[in-house]
């Protein structure tokens, strides 16, 4: 099973960029997009937004200019959930959507990003919630496999130069710490590390263009522990260029589900 995971800073420019011609080509079973900045009717209703043997389903922000999420899939999920239920919320706001199967769970997240709208007291909060919420669910029999646009980079490895980033948002010690726990003590891997152990591997540049400037790997696939052994691919594709994010493409032989 093919999952391909990108943020695409709009998905208007995304479109023009050729991006659903790409994802068209490429066979996956599912594909996860985030920060779409586009209404609900404009995602459900424009051609340019459909995919062929895909159904899509979104989950839109009140300010259709920013956030936004969607998931495309061949299978028709059993069920499409919105949000986790935080009290706060806010991740209803365009920030997280999952569609169920049989076993898995498929999720699209966008986790808020600290700037003129947004402090970091509030990411600090949303990542609190999604933590809790991480750990309630390794109790289920389901698997989960969530795609996103994490807005943060785990390790040195992970941040070209790390040495003069360390402590800006995005690449805290609390937001490094967050990783650590979710990948080493709660019970998820970093997807893309069960296949691909490269240290030059970036999936987003602040410069907006994809190889100018330091990379950072903000986008990530984190999957049940169940699931680790299970991949058998991983690359992030950036021999195009769709958004100042690159996709992030795993396999899983999920034969053993």
């Amino acid at each position: 099973m093919r999952v391909i995971s990108v943020s695409v800073d709009g998905v208007h420019q995304a479109a023009q960029r050729g991006l659903f011609q790409w994802l068209a080509s490429q066979n996956a079973e599912i594909i996860c997009l985030q920060d779409l900045r586009a209404s609900l009717p404009e995602l459900e209703d424009a051609p340019e937004f459909q995919l062929d043997g895909y159904s899509g389903y979104f989950l839109d922000s009140s300010d259709p200019h920013s956030n936004g999420v969607g998931i495309y899939t061949r299978e028709i999920p059993k069920a499409i959930m919105y949000g986790f239920g935080f009290a706060s919320g806010e991740d209803m706001n365009g920030r997280y959507i999952q569609a169920d199967f049989d076993h898995i769970s498929i999720g699209s997240l966008l986790v808020p990003a600290v700037n003129e709208k947004t402090e970091a007291s509030q990411k600090a909060r949303f990542l609190t919630d999604l933590q809790n919420h991480l750990g309630k669910i390794t109790h289920k029999r389901r698997r989960y496999i969530i795609c996103g646009n994490w807005n943060m980079a785990h390790a040195t490895d992970d941040v070209q130069n790390a040495g003069n980033y360390l402590e800006q948002s995005g690449f805290t010690e609390d937001e490094r710490r967050w990783l650590q726990q979710t990948f080493s003590e709660i019970g998820y891997r970093d997807g893309f590390r069960q296949s691909n152990k490269d240290a030059d591997e970036y999936s987003w540049w602040p410069s907006g263009k994809i190889g100018q400037g330091d990379g950072w790997r903000t986008d990530y696939q984190v999957v049940s522990k169940e699931l680790a052994t299970q991949v058998e691919y991983a690359v992030i594709y950036t021999a195009g260029e769709f958004s100042s994010h690159a996709p992030v493409i795993v396999d899983y032989d999920l034969g053993n589900l």
